[in-house]
């Protein structure tokens, strides 16, 4: 093991161990840490895992990185790796780029997002309450307190339009399979953030699908401009054996 992936193995156990003691449940000894402590550590564990992430992203060519300790099954390899599954992910990729297509259009054309963005601000009002009684829509202090920070500071104005227009680009991208995996991986992003701030609707239907696009990232565009575009950005279609095995000399 390389000396950055052993400082990546104690910080992920450092995160991990934050983030057990911020959910423990109610009732337990150890009580679940509370107000600014709860927001001082939710940070360290948001830093702690990014941390963890470019740390194993920078030591992604030693050589046991590119090693396969685990087989996945033929199943999954076949349908997040062959093109022929390209036929699977078809409807799932139109479904979802027509949905945001759609939703971008509607905030595009109404509902007051890009006139000053009066329909993000009560959309963000709106999460951020607590109700008198049952549960707020967010659960979490930290979302909170991010959403009161940018509508204290009056981001709508802005943000409304990168909600806006990133959900027209995501629609565009998918409907077209032009970096779908990219554009699946913003759209989950968007559910996400939806999610936290208490807005189910059809956001887990999207997002499990934009899940699934990820994973196929290779394969779900190729009945689409990524047929062309990945191979060009020097993502080739063609299989790694089939090159080493033209390349044996002929022993018969």
């Amino acid at each position: 093991m390389t000396t950055l992936r052993g400082y990546a193995t104690w910080i992920a156990a450092v995160a991990a161990i934050i983030l057990v003691w911020l959910q423990l449940p109610e009732g337990w000894p150890i009580s679940q840490p509370t107000g600014t402590l709860n927001t001082i550590l939710t940070w360290i564990f948001w830093i702690l895992s990014i941390t963890v992430v470019v740390l194993l992203f920078t030591d992604r060519r030693a050589p046991e990185a590119s090693t396969v300790e685990v087989e996945g099954p033929s199943f999954s390899r076949y349908l997040f790796s062959n093109t022929r599954a390209g036929l699977f992910w078809l409807p799932i990729r139109l479904f979802l780029g027509l949905s945001w297509l759609e939703a971008g259009i509607h905030k595009a054309t109404g509902g007051g997002w890009l006139d000053g963005g009066a329909g993000l601000a009560g959309y963000w009002q709106h999460a951020i309450s607590i109700p008198d009684q049952g549960n707020p829509p967010i659960t979490y202090d930290w979302y909170r307190d991010f959403i009161t920070l940018l509508l204290n500071g009056h981001h709508e104005t802005w943000f409304a339009w990168i909600i806006t227009f990133g959900e027209i680009a995501v629609g565009v991208g998918l409907i077209l399979g032009l970096l779908t995996g990219i554009a699946a991986f913003f759209g989950a992003l968007m559910n996400m953030s939806f999610l936290l701030a208490g807005s189910a609707s059809s956001n887990p239907v999207l997002f499990t699908d934009a899940i699934g696009l990820i994973l196929a990232w290779r394969v779900a565009g190729y009945y689409g401009l990524d047929r062309y575009v990945l191979p060009m950005l020097g993502t080739p279609w063609r299989a790694p054996v089939l090159a080493r095995s033209s390349a044996l000399p002929d022993t018969a």
